[in-house]
């Protein structure tokens, strides 16, 4: 009988069974299935991607993070989203030519004086300037030619954390494929943001390799209806630029204004790049999103330009930018969530600012230099 009255318990436990994982503490749920690890903390939720993703494949997924604070959520395509590994230097010589293995050209990031192609210029210099040329070193573009991932969930008393990793596929003519991104995501118990880091190691040389990203992420809007202002922290003097959403009713490139570069520009204190969310139906503002590079001289090249033909505000950050080996590695580290002043973001980035790496494993999680 005792037998018997053990297996039913057994089978009964087996068929109630859901997706959910084994909890750290009540402050935190994980909830995982095949296309997907939703994250529900205390104070947010976030969708990490897997495959088949909203919009982009790495990152938070696109408008899954929820501030349970004031029911915001983030205005773009999602968080953190990682792009190419790039560098510095034109690709006019061999672009036209190169067909990654999945059938889609490895892209063309700088102008040629000679082109030909009908709109192709005018696009091109639209959504990465004509001040700097780049090129692809390896693909793909991981935000939506990533195959599917499997990334690892680490879970401690005080945290969740979810770490993935992917080597890159192709390569650019004379460069070998197989660096590989990780990008580590810690979500700190009682906090209204979470901790990044992505960390390129190199199977290339490079004079000028960087990691192209979105920090903290695109913003989709209709003439300023659901944001009202942004704030870069790096412009316009130690207080930083707070630039109302007019700014962004019509298109501009990159290289017209709101741009950094770091051969151009001075090494700012702090690097923090946030938009202001606003009620649609009230107009009454919220809180601010915010994305914050810990340490500021890793900050290659950033803009916040408003993209031709559809109302998308582009928040590309890339970072490094320095000569690297193969066998050599590069980081940052980044906080990233809801922030209700500007004093605010500045307190949380003196606290944890010089840091470009980020570690974590049952014990638990710390960033490193």
């Amino acid at each position: 009988m005792m037998r018997f009255k053990t297996f039913v318990g057994i089978f009964l436990a087996m068929i109630t069974a859901g997706p959910v994982l084994a909890q750290p503490a009540d402050w935190a749920t994980v909830t995982e299935d095949d296309r997907a690890i939703k994250i529900e903390t205390d104070k947010l939720e976030a969708v990490i991607p897997k495959r088949n993703s909203k919009q982009w494949m790495t990152g938070i997924e696109k408008q899954s993070f929820l501030d349970k604070t004031t029911g915001f959520r983030e205005l773009g395509d999602g968080l953190m989203v990682i792009d190419w590994l790039m560098e510095a230097g034109s690709d006019a010589a061999w672009s036209d030519k190169v067909i990654a293995p999945d059938g889609f050209g490895v892209g063309r990031y700088s102008w040629h004086e000679n082109e030909t192609t009908p709109g192709l210029k005018a696009h091109t210099l639209n959504a990465h300037g004509s001040s700097h040329r780049k090129r692809v070193v390896e693909g793909p573009q991981l935000c939506h030619r990533m195959k599917p991932v499997q990334p690892e969930v680490i879970r401690g008393k005080d945290f969740v954390a979810v770490k993935t990793t992917y080597k890159y596929e192709f390569a650019a003519p004379g460069r070998k494929a197989g660096s590989l991104w990780t990008q580590l995501v810690v979500f700190p118990k009682g906090e209204r943001f979470f901790v990044l880091m992505d960390k390129i190691d190199s199977v290339n040389d490079s004079d000028e390799m960087f990691l192209r990203n979105d920090t903290p992420g695109c913003v989709r809007h209709n003439k300023g209806d659901n944001f009202s202002e942004m704030y870069l922290s790096y412009l316009s003097g130690p207080k930083g630029l707070r630039i109302p959403s007019s700014e962004f009713f019509a298109p501009f490139p990159p290289d017209l204004k709101f741009g950094y570069r770091r051969d151009t520009h001075k090494t700012p204190e702090h690097f923090i790049r946030a938009y202001h969310l606003k009620d649609t139906k009230t107009g009454k503002d919220g809180p601010w999103l915010a994305g914050l590079t810990l340490e500021p001289s890793v900050v290659y090249e950033a803009w916040a330009s408003q993209r031709l033909n559809n109302n998308i505000i582009v928040m590309i950050e890339e970072i490094h930018g320095k000569p690297v080996k193969a066998g050599e590695s590069f980081s940052a580290a980044h906080i990233v969530g809801y922030f209700d002043t500007i004093e605010e973001m500045h307190k949380v980035n003196d606290r944890h600012k010089g840091h470009t790496a980020l570690t974590a494993d049952k014990t638990g999680w710390k960033f490193m230099k």
